[in-house]
């Protein structure tokens, strides 16, 4: 099923691809705008922000609650009758170690509130966390796809992995450019999107 979107376009792999190409612009003008240190640290209303800042230009969904029931796989998301109560409870949940924001992260791939670019908007929404608490940020250049796909999808019943490779790869590098361009790729290249660098766009 192709999302309806604001493009008019009906092919799933050109939405893809331009989907893949305007969000990247977006990201780039996140960091590059400074516009990214307005966004709330840690909680729902955050994500929304980064999510909407992505994706606004493409979905009308961008930035709201799904209204649909997703999974991935044989993985079913929060339950929408639950996905509200969820949010609120990972508002509450505390991030004052990486231990404690590693399971908040993992709480909220469980919710995935939107209907799309979830993996991609709350990748950024961590590494904000992770900067402001710690002062650190995760390097995705140093965390291989497979490890990372399969770590989060165990991540349901036990974290201790992902907690492991996200750990081995945290840098103190927290405001630099290129470090934040080539983790957007890296993030997308997760997703499946790979045509485009986002520094050359």
């Amino acid at each position: 099923m192709i999302l309806k979107n604001k493009l008019n376009i009906s092919n799933q792999v050109e939405l893809s691809i331009a989907e893949e190409k305007i969000s990247k612009q977006k990201a780039k003008q996140l960091f590059d705008s400074g516009d990214i240190s307005k966004t709330e640290i840690g909680t729902f209303a955050g994500l929304s922000f980064i999510h909407t800042y992505l994706f606004a230009d493409i979905y009308d969904f961008a930035g709201k609650v799904r209204e649909v029931n997703i999974a991935k796989g044989n993985f079913r998301f929060a339950p929408l009758m639950y996905l509200k109560q969820s949010l609120e409870h990972i508002n509450d949940m505390p991030q004052r170690s990486f231990d404690e924001i590693i399971e908040k992260y993992v709480e909220m791939n469980i919710a995935h509130p939107f209907r799309e670019g979830n993996g991609r908007a709350t990748r950024i929404w961590l590494d904000l966390i992770l900067k402001k608490e710690l002062g650190q940020v995760v390097d995705w250049n140093l965390v291989d796809k497979d490890d990372y796909l399969s770590a989060m999808q165990r991540s349901v019943v036990k974290d201790i992995e992902i907690k492991v490779l996200l750990k081995q790869a945290l840098t103190n590098q927290v405001d630099d450019r290129a470090l934040f361009m080539k983790g957007i790729d890296v993030s997308y290249y997760y997703e499946g999107y790979n045509e485009f660098k986002t520094e050359e766009l």
